[in-house]
């Protein structure tokens, strides 16, 4: 049961960092869920190309570990794949009953391909589901504010995952941005100068075109 509302109907159109994340409802692990039920705070919402595949099971094992870092960042996590609920939910019992964790996400099932259409999650063009392997960080506001997608042969990092999510939220607090590699802690950037007379004040700096200061929230 995938219900693609009217906003998602645009699955000919490619998404693109800033666009509104497309509503749907759905059957999942833990119930009914419309996507705009997590409207309020961020969700990363993230595809798997097969339940009882080795790399997608390192993903959740790993996932559920880290869990309680996502929360502390006011983040939910909700999965999706093309499997029907059955198959997840006995994924689940045997994930818990190998590696004693218990998944303590949703994950949806989208069996129709609907939610991963509508995503991009998948081409039109593609023979099958095994592709998918999408990650897609909504804001409170229900926009897409940074995706990442990876082959179904490689397992995405969770440590990345966090990391992105918390310089998302850190360039929301402050007019700053975020080097390379940056993490929680770290110097942060200052935007280039947008008028003429502040970049003519700071001309004698060498580095007036890359100014760092000391993260301020730090600690």
């Amino acid at each position: 049961m995938n219900d693609m509302t009217a906003p998602a109907a645009r699955v000919a159109e490619t998404l693109q960092i800033g666009d509104p994340a497309p509503n749907f409802q759905a059957r999942t692990t833990m119930g009914v869920i419309n996507l705009s039920d997590f409207r309020g705070r961020w969700l990363v919402l993230f595809s798997h190309p097969a339940d009882f595949t080795p790399v997608c099971t390192s993903e959740f094992v790993a996932l559920t570990r880290a869990s309680d870092r996502f929360e502390a960042l006011d983040c939910a996590l909700l999965a999706v794949s093309v499997d029907s609920l059955y198959s997840h939910l006995g994924w689940i019992k045997a994930i818990r009953d190998a590696f004693d964790v218990t998944v303590s996400f949703p994950i949806v099932e989208d069996p129709s391909l609907i939610i991963g259409r509508a995503y991009g999650m998948i081409s039109d063009r593609s023979p099958d589901a095994a592709t998918m392997r999408s990650t897609y960080f909504i804001d409170p506001e229900g926009i897409i504010r940074a995706m990442i997608c990876y082959p179904a042969t490689i397992g995405r990092s969770v440590e990345e995952m966090l990391r992105v999510l918390a310089a998302l939220q850190r360039v929301d607090a402050d007019n700053v941005v975020t080097p390379e590699g940056w993490h929680p802690g770290d110097d942060v950037l200052l935007p280039p100068h947008q008028d003429q007379a502040a970049l003519l004040r700071e001309i004698d700096d060498p580095r007036w075109f890359h100014r760092s200061q000391a993260d301020r929230k730090a600690g």
